[in-house]
């Protein structure tokens, strides 16, 4: 019986450890900022860590191996969606709009399974008094709202918030052109007068609502 329990104490330090590593390797997400993906992960970890520790008779690395499985797939998702936007979004889904330049769009609310005690709440959590003084809400793929308030010198750009990324890991973002009246000739051109010639050499490039540019190459720490 003894030796038992020091095998179920052993596997369960050992599970522990190795759970650990796994979401170091993962990277560092705040609980808050989880996506429908960490939660699948950390669910299927979780049971697979259950299992493990209350069968002693089984193998512990038949247990780790499908656990390494699950950081393998979670990295390679990463760098896809890192890479590829429209794989990102249909993986990941994207941000929603619940509240553009004040007004609210029950459309989106409806198609996100979202009501108005969500937002109604959330909005008491950001501490916003009331849904008139917000400018924007967007609801996140994580199920937080960023909210943006009301201020006499705003002058948004963009429905999508307050600061419109225009340049992805060297992809130009068609739609956020679109949803600021823009054309590609129109950001080449920007870029240009600011030293930069060419579009793939740029990590990101976003525009925010005082006209204020951010442009990051790629690799330029080495």
């Amino acid at each position: 019986m003894g030796f038992e329990w020091g095998i179920i104490i052993f596997r369960t330090v050992m599970t522990y450890f190795f759970i650990v590593l796994l979401f170091r390797l993962m990277g560092k997400r705040e609980v808050g900022e989880l996506s429908i993906l960490d939660v699948v992960v950390f669910l299927m970890l979780a049971e697979m860590a259950v299992t493990s520790i209350e069968d002693p008779d089984s193998n512990l690395f038949k247990t780790l191996i499908p656990m390494t499985v699950l950081l393998v797939i979670q990295k390679a998702i990463a760098w896809f969606s890192l890479k590829n936007s429209k794989f990102r979004h249909w993986f990941e889904g994207k941000p929603s709009v619940i509240i553009s330049r004040g007004k609210l769009d029950e459309h989106v609310m409806k198609k996100q399974g979202y009501n108005f005690d969500d937002l109604m709440m959330q909005l008491r959590e950001n501490g916003t008094k009331s849904i008139q003084d917000v400018e924007f809400a967007i609801l996140e793929t994580s199920g937080k709202l960023s909210i943006f308030e009301k201020s006499a010198d705003e002058n948004p750009i963009s429905p999508d918030g307050f600061v419109v990324p225009l340049i992805i890991d060297g992809s130009i973002q068609h739609k956020s052109l679109e949803n600021i009246n823009k054309s590609e000739n129109w950001l080449k051109e920007k870029l240009k007068s600011r030293g930069y010639t060419s579009i793939s050499a740029i990590s990101f490039c976003s525009l925010d609502n005082k006209d204020e540019w951010f442009i990051d190459l790629k690799n330029e720490m080495k």
